[in-house]
């Protein structure tokens, strides 16, 4: 079985080669018409995509789902369609002075074929959205879809099928082993949203093609509280960024940052301002289940790990259910002042636990943050503006949301993109279409050029002709 899926996704990818090579350069209303298709794959299956999300999570809001990935995925789609031509278009760049009347242009060009490596956190956004830059810069796509949601992934491929042709866009099902051979083919940019350690295996894998990746990985993202804030609307935006898909979002506040001595207080605040956003949780649909035992097993430990280490930590379990029996669920756990030893503070979450960390100055923080590997995202809190100022200048971050959560993700006019071991590269809007397609640059030469006077065979005429050169260069 291995071996066919193996074959079947050699054949697909010469087929999309091929067909790059019959047309590789998409006019405008065919990038148009594909996003288009796209788009109404989007709007025509809406019901479908909510419920195999749902089930392979075994229990996700249908809500959360329309809003957090259909959403942002159509407002990219629509995006990209209004702006495509001006994208597409051939830019003039200044010509030096030296090499007028000669013209310099640039030129994006499209890469090829791209190959897109998509997580289970968020199975359709982080797999269209990239395949929307992709199409729009007139690239063919092959996309890898996470086994752990089994049966979101087959609906992704039917529905792709359905509403494009194989050498346009296809995609691979299958485990962890044809995710290894999907790495390791010579696509022309490979695209991985996943975990760092992956991360890491992808890169060396294409470094063998030498082909160019965009990581989108993750990371220990935080949250500082200034002084200044406004603690009511920093908590509420705090609770509601953590617990969104339970947490398993790789831009949600991976821990929390106070000043000192308010960490009782605002844990308190906390737990009140996730009790009115999930009051209950067992049979509550607002609420998501974790998406398989082994991570749920994970975030467990963790938190035994803290609790045997001395951590002050709460349970938020509103209606006091019994959770994880029959169910994925797990309460949302607040953990104070734990020690740095701890795996919660050592490693990515990706779960409803938040650690509260207690600082002292501003310094404090920002040498906290930069002690940690640069994170994906960053949240600052507050109302004074040279301690903001201070925090965006000093920490290196992916992306920063200022007095609220994951709001920079959204924006198609900026880029979207991690640094360091939170990743490389960046995609949604122009930015993603700039990431697959090849600016090439082109010089045009005037008949008026003088440049034919600095060939050989060289005399007096090239010395003084080379004199003015140093003068104007």
């Amino acid at each position: 079985m291995l071996q066919t899926r193996q074959n079947s996704l050699g054949v697909r990818f010469e087929a999309q080669c091929r067909a790059f090579e019959k047309e590789p350069f998409p006019s405008l209303e065919v990038r148009k018409d594909r996003l288009k298709r796209l788009l109404a794959l989007t709007e025509k299956h809406e019901a479908e995509i909510c419920a195999a999300i749902d089930s392979d999570f075994s229990g996700r809001a249908q809500q959360e789902t329309r809003l957090a990935e259909l959403f942002v995925v159509r407002a990219g789609i629509r995006h990209a369609i209004r702006h495509l031509r001006g994208w597409m278009r051939e830019r003039r760049v200044a010509t030096s002075l030296p090499f007028l009347p000669g013209r310099n242009r640039l030129l994006p060009q499209p890469l090829g074929v791209v190959g897109i490596v998509s997580p289970w956190n968020y199975p359709f956004q982080l797999a269209v959205a990239p395949a929307t830059a992709a199409l729009a810069a007139g690239n063919r796509v092959l996309i890898k879809p996470s086994e752990l949601t089994p049966k979101f992934s087959d609906l992704l491929a039917r529905l792709v099928e359905e509403h494009f042709s194989p050498d346009e866009m296809s995609v691979a099902v299958g485990d962890a082993d044809v995710g290894k051979t999907f790495v390791s083919m010579p696509f022309d940019h490979l695209l991985f949203t996943g975990s760092t350690a992956v991360g890491r295996q992808v890169a060396l894998a294409a470094a063998a093609n030498l082909t160019p990746v965009t990581l989108e990985l993750g990371g220990k993202s935080p949250a500082i509280f200034d002084q200044s804030c406004d603690l009511d609307a920093a908590v509420a935006s705090v609770a509601y960024g953590k617990l969104l898909n339970a947490g398993q979002t790789c831009i949600a506040p991976d821990y929390l940052m106070v000043p000192q001595g308010q960490g009782a207080a605002i844990a308190t605040k906390l737990a009140a301002a996730m009790a009115r956003l999930y009051p209950r949780l067992a049979d509550n649909p607002d609420y998501t289940a974790i998406v398989s035992e082994r991570h749920r097993q994970r975030l467990s430990d963790m938190i035994a790990e803290a609790r045997e280490g001395g951590a002050d930590v709460t349970e938020v379990n509103p209606a006091n259910e019994e959770l994880g029996v029959t169910d994925r669920k797990m309460a949302p756990v607040l953990v104070r002042n734990p020690g740095e030893t701890l795996r919660l503070m050592r490693e990515e979450i990706f779960g409803p636990v938040l650690p509260i960390l207690e600082y002292g100055t501003v310094d404090d923080a920002i040498e906290h943050v930069n002690r940690g590997e640069r994170p994906l995202a960053l949240y600052w809190f507050g109302k004074d503006s040279a301690n903001r100022q201070r925090v965006m200048r000093e920490t290196v971050a992916g992306g920063v949301t200022v007095n609220d959560c994951m709001m920079h993700l959204v924006q198609e006019r900026q880029p979207f993109g991690g640094v360091g071991e939170s990743g490389m590269g960046a995609y949604h809007g122009e930015w993603g279409f700039r990431t697959f397609s090849k600016e090439k640059p082109i010089f045009v030469q005037s008949r008026l050029s003088a440049g034919g006077l600095l060939r050989p065979p060289y005399g007096r005429t090239f010395e003084q002709l080379f004199r003015l050169l140093n003068l104007i260069g």
